[in-house]
Parts: structure tokens; C-alpha cells; sequence
């Protein structure tokens, strides 16, 4: 699945444009590379984003095309920092 997507649908970023510019920017990365709105995220793959003065890691749990609000928050394992 596309990052930008992914990160919209488990709610991590709400709007898939402001995680394309995110990403654009150069805030995320997956497994330590800099990554592009269109890197392909798997589950496994741990992710880092830059939110100013604030970083967070997360591990990718499983990928689902839809997650309802309540099941969003299982597709990720909080490592570090905060939602």
C-alpha cells in the first residue's frame, strides 16, 4: 500500500494530502530511508515522522484498504513519541 494512504486510513495523519507533503518534505522514513508518497509500506516496516520539535515511530501491524475509526489505532504499534 502507498505510504500516503496508509498513513490516512490508520489515522496517523488525517488527510492523505498532508501526509504527500510530509512526505514530500522529507519527514518520513521508512525503515531509516527517506521516503516518497508512493513507497510501498508492508507489515513489519517501522516509520518515522517528523512533527516539528516531535517525532514519532510507529510499527506497521497489517494493511487494510478501509478501518472503521475504533480498529484504525491496530494497525500500528506505538514505538515512540505520540498521536
Amino acid at each position: 500500500m502507498r505510504l500516503d494512504k496508509y498513513l490516512k486510513i490508520s489515522r496517523i495523519i488525517k488527510r492523505r494530502t498532508v501526509a504527500n507533503e510530509a512526505a514530500d518534505a522529507g519527514r518520513i522514513t521508512v525503515n531509516g530511508k527517506v521516503a516518497k508518497p508512493s513507497s510501498d509500506v508492508k507489515a513489519g516496516d517501522v516509520l518515522e515522522i517528523r512533527f516539528g520539535a516531535k517525532t514519532m515511530r510507529v510499527r506497521v501491524e497489517s494493511v487494510a484498504e478501509f478501518a472503521k475509526k475504533e480498529d484504525a489505532a491496530a494497525m500500528y504499534t506505538l514505538l515512540s513519541g505520540e498521536v
